[in-house]
């Protein structure tokens, strides 16, 4: 059976790891990505779109498959101004969802961050928490939520916050055990590996899944 994937965030260190994985699974026919520039990969599997994620309407007729992945996502040094950070963590992934309803994408797989929570008080939690929260109200036919904590692998910008904190998430993390254990860090390779194994499964519904459930579906 002919199946479609389309990755929004394919530049970002999970979508990029989840480009590779789809571009290189005989179960995935076409590899979409919505891109602001082109990407410099070549693939016979590969189409690159490139968007105005402010005009949804310009690209709504592309948004057709079997999933969708929302990798999209930014950082306070890179998006100073709330306001573009808010469009891009909250407004765009809950546009894209709303074009999957509209037009009959059988899954969403959105990546979001452990600790997620509308209710919070800290801005980064709290966004996540809302585009949580909106996206499962848009009634799509399955819905998936992944929650990594901090994510490790070879970042292409530079984040020498990120780079500091890596060795020292190797010692902390084997002393996070037991309901400690979601704490941990996490691949993006391996995030992104749980988003392709739950994309071929028949799902219905909406699902979450922390950080230490993330390993187990990879």
């Amino acid at each position: 059976m002919f199946k479609k994937a389309i990755i929004a965030g394919a530049s970002g260190l999970t979508g990029s790891e989840l480009l590779d994985i789809l571009l290189n699974s005989a179960a995935y026919n076409e590899v979409l990505v919505l891109v602001r520039k082109e990407l410099s990969v070549n693939h016979p599997k590969l189409s690159q779109l490139v968007v105005n994620f402010d005009d949804p309407e310009s690209f709504s007729e592309a948004i057709t498959g079997h999933a969708l992945f929302c990798c999209l996502g930014t950082t306070r040094k890179k998006t100073p101004d709330l306001t573009v950070y808010r469009k891009i963590d909250h407004d765009y992934p809950l546009q894209l969802a709303q074009l999957c309803k509209q037009n009959g994408v059988e899954q969403y797989h959105l990546v979001s961050a452990l600790g997620a929570d509308a209710g919070a008080s800290n801005f980064y939690r709290k966004i996540k928490g809302e585009t949580e929260r909106d996206i499962t109200d848009a009634g799509l036919t399955a819905l998936c939520i992944y929650q990594p904590a901090f994510l490790m692998g070879k970042r292409t910008e530079h984040r020498p916050v990120e780079r500091f904190l890596e060795p020292i998430m190797k010692v902390i993390d084997v002393l996070l055990i037991g309901s400690l254990k979601k704490y941990r860090s996490i691949a993006a390779r391996t995030v992104a590996q749980a988003m392709y194994n739950q994309s071929l499964k028949n799902i219905n519904g909406v699902h979450t899944y922390p950080s230490d459930i993330i390993k187990e579906l990879a």
